[in-house]
């Protein structure tokens, strides 16, 4: 073998082609190494099916309301995703959603404080609520399984006294409506695609140089480009679709800008990401769920980690709460309840997130809220049955944990972690 050879095996290769991005993508299949691909083509599939069932699928008034309906999910799964990671389990946060907004609404519309107020005290009552689980599993040594059980029955309880007799609380805050209503302006909008775009380039490039740098192995750059490239149009595709001025709907309201809600489901994907990958707190999280006795033995603060994950994770269930609240303009006795739950994991998980932890990351999160999203959105406008939503998300859910256990095996033959 010659030395260009030799560059090419060890995924080193300065330039690439279409050849060497086949042979890698079919590399890491055989290794159980699948990533996003499932996902990106299940969105492509359910996108081409819904389109040509109804028309109206792929029009700008529904990818809109598409992308605000999944800012909640998302925003949740993310947490559950930093829990998954741990190779732990949180069945809490739909009804920490519920409980943490229903704090805020009555903050804010009953007692009279200001919207920023009310939204930190109900943050800040998700953050509390985190710690305490997380104390109880890290210190006492209960399932996580069993502590979250025993959350998600009473946070409930909490929710219903808090609300009081009421049983609904609405929202006129104009800071608190605006969190999930309000549309950015065209031009910023632009400007934050084309800046994520080229911060995500940035960041995979100067990754495979390190990896490269370091001995280890390294995806060839024609691959790298490939992956940089789908993201980018796939936002900046979004970003034009979003900015289309349109007098669609029954109101006549242009359907101008992108969502806020939307600008904070990414924003915490990508903070979470960054932390995740590039901190030591980060790597601790992947080694926790990779081996707990490895990671005790390496040094690391188990105990600690999972405290700070679970505080975390009912962090974002506060802020998917409280943006559910605010697109729906209030919090009622039901919020956080139904499908709340079962959408949060199964978004973590379709994405590609293992339910044995160690491997994932938040990006699965945006992806599996995506997946469940557009089939919930799909079926709605087909005017399908409840029943028939729950069969097929609970489907599509059976389907991503078989492929996970799946890839699992197939690494554990290849001889990956």
């Amino acid at each position: 073998m010659d030395s260009t050879e030799q560059e090419a095996a060890s995924g080193q290769v300065a330039t690439g082609s279409f050849r060497e991005v086949w042979q890698d993508t079919i590399r890491r299949l055989e290794q159980g190494d699948v990533g996003a691909l499932p996902v990106i083509l299940a969105l492509a599939l359910i996108a081409i099916v819904f389109q040509i069932a109804n028309h109206h699928f792929l029009t700008p008034i529904n990818l809109a309301n598409l992308m605000v309906q999944i800012s909640a999910t998302g925003t949740l799964a993310v947490g559950v995703t930093l829990v998954l990671l741990t190779g732990e389990i949180d069945l809490s946060v739909g009804a920490v959603s519920g409980l943490t907004a229903g704090i805020m609404a009555v903050l804010s519309a009953k007692v009279g404080l200001p919207g920023i107020v009310a939204v930190l005290a109900g943050i800040a009552a998700g953050t509390l609520i985190g710690l305490l689980q997380g104390f109880w599993f890290a210190k006492l040594h209960v399932p996580s399984f069993v502590v979250t059980l025993a959350g998600y029955l009473g946070w409930q309880g909490a929710l219903l006294w808090v609300l009081g007799s009421t049983g609904t609380v609405n929202l006129n805050d104009p800071l608190i409506v605006g969190l999930a209503n309000t549309r950015l302006p065209v031009i910023v909008g632009w400007a934050l695609a084309v800046v994520f775009v080229v911060a995500y380039a940035f960041s995979q490039l100067r990754e495979r140089q390190q990896r490269a740098q370091a001995g280890m192995e390294a995806r060839p750059v024609s691959v790298v480009l490939v992956q940089i490239g789908v993201v980018a149009v796939a936002l900046l595709g979004a970003t034009y679709v979003l900015n289309i001025n349109r007098n669609a709907n029954p109101r006549g309201v242009p359907i101008q800008g992108v969502p806020s809600a939307v600008l904070f489901l990414l924003g915490f994907v990508v903070l979470f990401d960054w932390i995740t990958r590039r901190t030591r707190f980060g790597r601790h999280v992947f080694a926790v769920g990779g081996s707990v006795e490895a990671a005790r033995r390496a040094g690391i603060g188990v105990d600690r980690i999972r405290m700070a994950v679970f505080a975390l994770c009912s962090t974002l269930a506060a802020a998917g709460g409280i943006l559910a609240g605010s697109r729906l303009l209030a919090v009622n006795q039901s919020s956080g309840s139904g499908d709340v739950l079962l959408n949060a994991i199964a978004a973590a998980v379709i994405g590609g997130t293992s339910l044995f932890g160690g491997r994932g990351s938040t990006w699965s999160a945006l992806l599996g809220a995506l997946v469940i999203g557009s089939i919930a959105n799909g079926m709605d406008l087909l005017a399908f049955a409840s029943s028939i939503k729950f069969m097929v998300t609970g489907a599509v859910l059976l389907l991503a944990v078989t492929l996970d256990a799946y890839t699992r095996s197939r690494r554990q033959l290849s001889g990956r972690s």
